[in-house]
């Protein structure tokens, strides 16, 4: 349980620096960038990855769309908590979970039960609860959680695709996809540097490694979070989901102060309501 703590709190502290780099004009793109320096080093020394299995057999259509895929979500993530806090945001995050459960119904033709079906639906109704926007805010920006809750899911699709790869162990695709997403990362940077002469800056660099400190520990929990509780995922599954949403919606009122109307706060309650049904649906 230790472990499942841990990657939670890591996670819902990644959200928290993001929105504490608003106040120092971090540069988001910067910021990802270091992350992924940080992480990849993490990633090399935790897991040890024999880079001399990976050859062409290995799947790079997988590991070039998640490498292209994490740094673009990445900062829409950090102008979605920009737009909308980390309460909405969070909770948007943890029901990306939708896009690989409809994958699995309509693509690959997977069986659902009652209430799994029932969970979508409520999910759904709980995105739209959630993203709703306050009267007296006339910028909704409801198009970064649209594309981190699609991204994500997408993501996470691509994920259990290399898990299903067992020829190289998962923790050596990782460091790939790090490498790739690196890449991608520091091109974005480049260009805004060399054509937008944004200016290269030590607090980023700052904010970068604090960043991929907390998402490589999110990462190395979870993992071990799952090995801990081999036999039964779901608990794993559930407990991150609903205490990211739950410690998120806390940050975010108590430290942050942001503002939510009784509508988001039912979106909230009925995405946990919605994660439990799924879970459910796992033993039936």
């Amino acid at each position: 349980m230790l472990f499942l703590v841990l990657s939670i709190l890591c996670s819902v502290i990644v959200g928290v620096i993001f929105k504490m780099t608003r106040k120092y004009n971090g540069n988001p793109t910067q910021i990802v960038t270091f992350n992924y320096v940080l992480a990849l080093a993490l990633c090399y020394f935790t897991f040890s990855p024999d880079l001399t299995t990976v050859d062409e057999k290995a799947p790079w259509n997988i590991y070039i769309a998640i490498g292209v895929l994490l740094p673009v979500v990445f900062l829409f993530l950090v102008a979605s908590i920009k737009h909308m806090g980390i309460v909405k945001i969070d909770a948007a995050q943890r029901l990306s979970l939708f896009i690989p459960i409809l994958a699995a119904w309509f693509i690959f033709k997977e069986e659902f039960n009652s209430y799994k079906v029932i969970g979508l639906v409520i999910g759904f109704l709980a995105l739209l609860f959630i993203l709703r926007k306050q009267s007296e805010n006339v910028e909704n920006k409801w198009i970064y959680p649209a594309v981190v809750l699609v991204g994500f899911g997408v993501i996470d699709i691509l994920f259990k695709q290399i898990a299903l790869y067992t020829t190289l162990p998962y923790t050596t695709s990782l460091f790939v996809v790090f490498c790739i997403s690196l890449g991608v990362a520091i091109l974005i940077s480049v260009y805004e540097i060399g054509i937008k002469n944004v200016t290269l800056e030590p607090k980023n660099i700052l904010f970068g490694g604090l960043v991929g400190i907390f998402n490589f520990g999110n990462i190395l929990f979870y993992l071990k979070a799952h090995k801990a509780f081999a036999e039964n995922p779901s608990t794993v599954f559930a407990g991150m989901n609903m205490g990211v949403i739950i410690l998120g919606s806390l940050v975010g009122l108590l430290f942050f102060k942001e503002k939510l109307s009784k509508i988001n706060f039912l979106g909230i309650f009925l995405a946990l309501i919605s994660i439990i049904l799924i879970v459910i649906s796992q033993f039936n």
